[in-house]
């Protein structure tokens, strides 16, 4: 996937991903890191190989890889990651030979990956977002008490 490379070797997510490492460095809860990334991407391709037409997996794994990247700057800032990741993707992106509507929709994801549920949203979009909450642990997560995610929303099994 030339194009998963190329967002790998990217100066500006290299740099936003060890921002996001630092600054989670003592956070308690779930983190956004690689691993994080990597399970988000491969849940949305396995739930993506269920349906009749899904996304491209490169594109797949490009919303997966950038969904969280405005975390540095929300930690920072304040801004809400998605805007932030919208931007700092726009970015990334411009090296990569994904189409404009490929481009636009990997953005378009990354801007909306923590959107409500029942509402209709694109099929990339929806991918990421559900792959997004179902990479959490926390059927087995040491600080599942504490945490400020609602009973009903957190995980108690695994479901892919």
């Amino acid at each position: 996937m030339k194009n998963i490379d190329v967002i790998l070797s990217n100066e500006l997510f290299r740099e936003s991903m060890s921002a996001i490492g630092q600054l989670e460095q003592d956070r308690e809860f779930c983190r956004h890191g690689m691993a994080h990334l990597l399970d988000v991407a491969r849940i949305a391709c396995l739930m993506a190989a269920e349906s009749d037409s899904p996304p491209d997996k490169e594109v797949i794994y490009a919303a997966a890889l950038l969904h969280d990247i405005g975390r540095a700057v929300q930690y920072e800032t304040g801004e809400d990651h998605e805007k932030a990741g919208m931007r700092i993707s726009e970015q990334i992106l411009k090296d990569c030979s994904f189409t404009d509507d490929q481009r636009q929709q990997i953005i378009s994801a990354v801007g909306g990956h923590r959107a409500k549920e029942g509402q209709h949203h694109p099929r990339l979009l929806e991918l990421i977002s559900k792959a997004d909450h179902l990479s959490r642990l926390c059927f087995c997560c040491g600080v599942r008490e504490r945490c400020y995610w609602p009973d009903e929303k957190k995980n108690r099994t695994i479901y892919y």
